[in-house]
């Protein structure tokens, strides 16, 4: 995975497949402290000690689908290789928590990338689960809730070409306005 968005979207989907109906992504850039970090809470079903432990394992995955399961493993390598971490909380019914960290000034951490378009795909895919996303920066905050946003749209499908225009300009125009690392 090239870009922390990329991450995101593998650890979000990770969690709608672990029955999430909410989902929370914290962005936190501090360029005074030298960190970068995503936090991804959600409400799923959680995963027990065992699972916990071989989570980021990337020769184990709980889908039978596949044998393998790299995006945990990919995520806790790149943050390693920009002087990072991954700590992973699951309680069997009570969800997980993922956080990453890196450092931001560092070479090796990943661009930011399509977040805009990642957060609408999120979106338009899943219009059950409520999902919230949050971006931190000492500029300033911005937070975007689901639930609130179809309440404003008030019936209007966010699939429209011109709401999706104004739905990602909006994102990439309040993001800028906080000096995300866009």
């Amino acid at each position: 995975m090239k870009t922390i968005s990329d991450h995101m979207l593998d650890i979000v989907q990770n969690s709608i497949r672990a029955h999430a109906t909410w989902i929370e992504v914290i962005f936190s850039e501090n360029k005074n402290c030298d960190i970068y970090q995503i936090k991804i809470i959600d409400n799923g079903c959680g995963m027990s000690k065992e699972l916990l432990n071989q989570a980021a394992n990337p020769f184990f995955t709980s889908r039978s689908t596949r044998k393998v399961g790299l995006g945990l493993s990919l995520l806790k390598q790149n943050a390693e290789a920009s002087q990072g971490s991954v700590k992973i909380v699951s309680e069997p019914g009570k969800g997980t928590v993922v956080q990453a960290i890196f450092q931001h000034s560092h070479l090796d951490r990943p661009p930011l990338g399509d977040i805009w378009n990642v957060i609408y795909l999120l979106l338009v895919g899943n219009p059950t689960i409520r999902f919230s996303f949050r971006y931190q920066t000492e500029k300033g905050t911005f937070e975007l809730d689901s639930t609130e946003l179809l309440k404003l749209m008030d019936g209007i499908p966010i699939v429209q070409q011109e709401v999706k225009n104004a739905l990602i300009e909006y994102l990439k125009n309040n993001l800028k306005e906080i000096e995300a690392g866009i």
